[in-house]
């Protein structure tokens, strides 16, 4: 079986310092006997982003650790992230959600996940029940 890996649990695991650390490593080593590990492109951009980690720090990481990264992101995929985000949008309008605001490369990482079949491992399961039902999701 194949899971999709989610920024934030890479991001555990290059913070030594994280309570989550320990973790993110155990939940990522479970997966890895499960199968496949991937990252959508979404959250190779993502992980881009974190200080000191360029390209090819990044290309390392992800080949030393096994991690595969998934470039292509069909149009189903847009179109129920699209959906998805839509959704969270009317439900945080409605209820007035508290708390930190949601992007779209979440939605396209799960929408991602869904539509392939694939478990997400996450520190971050709540958006991704409510946003994706059927979802399979591996918490850290």
């Amino acid at each position: 079986m194949a899971t999709i890996i989610d920024s934030n649990v890479i991001a555990a695991l290059w913070n030594r310092d994280d309570a989550l650390n320990l973790v993110a490593r155990s939940a990522l080593d479970a997966a890895r006997a499960r199968g496949t590990l991937i990252v959508p492109a979404p959250v190779y951009a993502e992980l881009m982003a974190f200080a000191a980690r360029d390209e090819s720090f990044l290309d390392t990481f992800l080949r030393e650790t096994g991690i595969a990264v998934e470039w292509h992101l069909e149009e189903r995929v847009w179109r129920v992230a699209g959906q998805a985000f839509q959704s969270y949008a009317g439900r945080r309008r409605r209820q007035r959600e508290p708390g930190p605001r949601r992007i779209l490369a979440d939605f396209l990482i799960g929408a991602y996940a869904a539509i392939h079949n694939y478990a997400l491992l996450t520190l971050d399961a709540g958006i991704y029940r409510a946003a994706f039902p059927g979802l399979r999701i591996l918490s850290a």
